[in-house]
């Protein structure tokens, strides 16, 4: 497992603890301070501007959803909010505060993290690797059993626990890296396409884990490519195109910035800038001839 993963998945060990439409409604007053807070976010690699000045704000109960295609800086985000890499320009704040520094510790011990392509210990069992990261995060024993055990039952997976990873199917690492991110309660959630690999059902159940989370005043931000599972999940929007925020608000509002297209065939208009139903005529017609 790359050190930089090690360090941005994990963190310092951690102490036991003493709305749009169509998602979760929270109990957390609408106008709280931020949980998270991004201020003019950029990053350049040598002539390529990867992200260029964006910003958004999560508070505690909202689902905020960063939707763009392939290449809009997606994945870039994610590496500067988890503090995987160093913005050029522009700061992370969490409560507040900067993330750099002396804080990222002490960030990442509030924060659970999915990437999109999780590096695990393939000899390991899908129990040994819980218990590994439940040691490095300093979780007390018997919290660690009670929750792991709970856990992979309910992803379905307990049955499993004791196979090696390196059998285990693409969905069935992904639900163990989705409980290795949870078992520790975190505060803020990053969630980097959490349903890759993931059958129906599955699926289903954690779009509702997320939901009923959200609802008790978690942070969750949530970057997908995909504009199904954004719209069925989040409260709040940000869509992307070449590394700049074309458009953001709730779910609502960015609706009505499309002047009555609908939310896919607005995306496709201000992102893709393409004609989907031309395309796939022209598709048919190949096929057909």
């Amino acid at each position: 497992m790359p050190i930089a993963y090690v360090n941005a998945y994990w963190g310092q060990p951690h102490k036991a603890p003493g709305t749009f439409a169509g998602a979760p409604v929270s109990t957390i007053q609408m106008h709280s301070p931020p949980v998270l807070e991004v201020r003019g976010l950029a990053k350049r690699y040598g002539a390529i501007l990867a992200v260029c000045e964006i910003g958004f704000t999560i508070r505690a109960g909202e689902i905020l959803g960063v939707l763009g295609p392939n290449g809009a800086g997606k994945s870039t985000i994610v590496k500067m909010i988890t503090g995987m890499v160093e913005p050029t320009r522009g700061a992370v704040l969490f409560h507040g505060e900067r993330i750099d520094g002396g804080q990222l510790s002490a960030y990442k011990r509030r924060m659970g993290y999915v990437p999109e392509q999780p590096d695990l210990y393939g000899f390991l069992t899908g129990w040994e690797y819980l218990d590994l990261v439940a040691t490095l995060r300093g979780l007390d024993r018997r919290i660690f059993r009670e929750k792991a055990a709970a856990m992979l039952d309910g992803f379905t997976l307990y049955p499993h626990r004791d196979t090696p990873i390196a059998s285990y199917s693409k969905g069935m690492r992904q639900r163990i890296v989705l409980i290795a991110a949870l078992m520790h309660d975190p505060e803020l959630l990053v969630l980097d396409e959490p349903f890759s690999g993931l059958d129906v059902t599955s699926a289903l159940v954690v779009r509702r884990v997320v939901g009923m989370l959200a609802a008790q005043g978690k942070a969750v931000f949530f970057s997908s490519p995909v504009l199904e599972q954004v719209e069925k999940l989040c409260s709040h929007l940000v869509l992307l195109k070449t590394g700049s925020v074309v458009a953001s608000g709730t779910l609502e509002e960015v609706r009505e910035s499309f002047e009555g297209l609908g939310l896919e065939a607005g995306f496709m208009q201000i992102t893709e800038q393409v004609d989907a139903e031309r395309m796939a005529q022209q598709i048919l017609a190949a096929v057909v001839a």
